[in-house]
């Protein structure tokens, strides 16, 4: 069967998430990787939300490595929710925020953006009034010349004013965001502003925004409303001025005020503050524990291969090549990607079951041969460059731990092995047992280890 090179190329690409919710190829891309990850972790979110409590809110949180496939399951959970009749906002928060210097007040004026802007499309009569308030006085001290109407005045998606000069309210916290993500010195200042106000926003938000459109909503047949908050597990871990470490400011000091949104609201959290001393403060926070999509299993505890684990990683990779045919049809074409069906396990078992950097390895290696199919040769030059990219990062304290974890397959909570997480020096996996932990086989190979 003939391959389409460039298509190839570009389905591989690791930058690109699988919009599975509204693309055709991707639905053909996708693999359900659920029974190797333990168990169905987006429909334990889909259920409480539409089997437990449908008209109540909810505020749950969902994790995993950077680029394990957690944006991919949160757009099949929009897609589910929108089946089951809720109206479903999901947004990527590192498109409006600064990920280095996030504040709560940052996120609730992006979630009262999206979900304004969302109502605005199907022309919810909404009077702001409190917001637009709020947002005025932040207009008068960055010196921002624009008026802001609570009213829908632009179609969604567009940046031009009304006739008066008035914008939309998610305009205007568009433009807003936009200076000040682009300038330390402009959040500086509308923090200040902000932070007083919190509590304001919060009930502005819930009074002006949530309420009316949820009513709407129902009017219209829905079940209700649901935000769903991608990209937050991205925010950086350094200090706050004061020496709090931002991730556990957001999550743990301030909580509560970002699970007081009256909706059901799914929050994506850093992966690390699973290992902080913090974390059963911030399930008491929140209420509830973080849903953890841990890496596809590639081999079991103790270290035998995972047959299972490894077919669907074969699948992934192949459906990239060939969407359109059954999945043994696809293992019959080995031989058109790769120079034999060992290169392609070599591939699997080096990612770990990290698919964002198993199509990296993949990509790099279809370049660097230069075409197709792919020699074994060609990708171990890949998988040595890539590995001698992470072991520069590795120091003395961090390889004594990886030692640690590689012999225990357990991982402890203080600050060097949230390193370890951080840096994915150290993947996490799923069995009938529950997590148990390994060191990322690009190292394992390293000489030093």
């Amino acid at each position: 069967m003939t391959l389409d090179l460039r298509k190839f190329v570009r389905a591989t690409n690791p930058a690109n998430t699988l919009f599975v919710d509204d693309r055709e190829e991707d639905h053909k891309y996708y693999i359900d990787f659920s029974s190797v990850r333990g168990g169905q972790i987006i429909s334990r979110i889909l259920d409480n939300i539409a089997l437990w409590s449908p008209d109540e809110r909810t505020c749950q949180l969902f994790t995993g490595h950077i680029g394990c496939g957690k944006s991919t399951e949160l757009l099949r959970l929009k897609e589910q929710l929108e089946q089951e009749g809720f109206h479903v906002i999901y947004f990527e928060s590192s498109q409006d925020l600064e990920m280095g210097d996030v504040d709560v007040g940052d996120i609730l004026l992006a979630i009262a953006r999206r979900v304004s802007q969302s109502l605005d499309a199907i022309q919810v009569e909404k009077k702001p009034t409190k917001l637009q308030s709020i947002l005025q006085g932040a207009e008068k001290l960055l010196n921002m010349d624009i008026e802001i109407s609570g009213e829908f005045k632009t179609p969604v998606g567009t940046l031009a004013a009304n006739t008066d000069g008035e914008i939309s309210l998610d305009m205007g916290i568009a433009n807003i965001s936009a200076k000040a993500k682009g300038s330390p010195e402009v959040r500086s200042k509308l923090r200040g502003y902000l932070e007083p106000r919190t509590n304001g926003i919060i009930e502005a938000i819930n009074t002006e925004l949530l309420e009316p459109g949820i009513q709407k909503l129902k009017d219209l047949g829905k079940q209700g409303l649901v935000v769903i908050v991608d990209n937050l597990d991205k925010v950086d871990s350094s200090p706050k001025a004061w020496g709090r470490p931002q991730q556990e400011y957001l999550f743990v000091d301030r909580g509560e005020q970002l699970r007081s949104l009256d909706c059901h609201v799914v929050y994506t959290i850093p992966l690390a503050l699973r290992f902080s001393n913090d974390f059963s403060t911030l399930t008491q926070r929140f209420m509830t524990n973080p849903e953890v999509l841990p890496m596809v299993s590639v081999k079991l505890r103790n270290g035998s291969e995972h047959i299972e684990g490894m077919h669907l990683l074969r699948q992934m990779v192949l459906a990239r090549g060939f969407p359109d045919l059954e999945p043994e049809q696809r293992l019959e074409n080995i031989g058109d990607i790769f120079d034999s069906a060992e290169t392609l396990d070599r591939l699997c078992r080096a990612s770990g079951g990290h698919v964002r950097n198993l199509l990296r390895l993949l990509n790099e290696a279809i370049k660097k041969q230069r075409g197709l199919p792919i020699s074994g040769e060609t990708l171990e030059a890949v998988i040595r460059a890539y590995r001698n990219e992470r072991v520069l990062a590795v120091d003395e304290h961090e390889w004594t731990l990886l030692k640690k974890v590689a012999e225990q397959k357990k991982v402890a909570g203080d600050e060097g092995y949230q390193t370890l997480i951080r840096s994915m020096f150290v993947y996490e996996y799923r069995d009938e047992e529950g997590s148990w932990f390994d060191i990322n086989p690009i190292l394992a190979e390293s000489e030093r280890f």
